[in-house]
């Protein structure tokens, strides 16, 4: 989950060995993410879909993403190998991810832009990632 200025809310990888690889593949993948927004221009604001698709697949992951209405960028990367996710799948979990996303943006004790800590994104999350693997 990253914020309009790409940097960071909150990021989770599982397995965690290869944290840093995930971590350059997602920063790396913000840019394709930012040229597809650019390339959609305003037929974005005017469309409702928010699923950019998949941005690039590489050799072992394939790298998903979705941005919101206030351009925070949802990135989501997933093993190639995996046939079961379909795009109809990955889209699911992208709303998923959003409407937990909102329901942090209404507490009235977070403030826009922090890191996310909260018990309740990480519970969301960790289903998520546990039914993918």
């Amino acid at each position: 989950l990253f914020c309009s200025q790409n940097y960071p809310l909150y990021i989770r990888s599982v397995p965690t060995e290869n944290e840093l690889k995930f971590h350059y593949t997602v920063h790396t993948s913000l840019d394709v993410v930012d040229e597809k927004i650019s390339a959609m221009g305003k037929a974005l604001v005017d469309q409702r879909e928010l699923y950019l698709g998949l941005l690039y697949p590489t050799e072992d992951y394939k790298v998903y993403g979705y941005v919101t209405n206030s351009k925070v960028k949802f990135v989501m990367v997933v093993d190639s190998s995996n046939t079961a996710l379909r795009d109809n799948e990955i889209r699911s979990m992208f709303r998923k991810l959003h409407n937990s996303y909102t329901d942090i943006m209404c507490n009235p004790f977070y403030n826009p832009g922090d890191r996310i800590h909260s018990r309740a994104f990480d519970t969301m999350v960790n289903s998520m990632m546990m039914q993918v693997c």
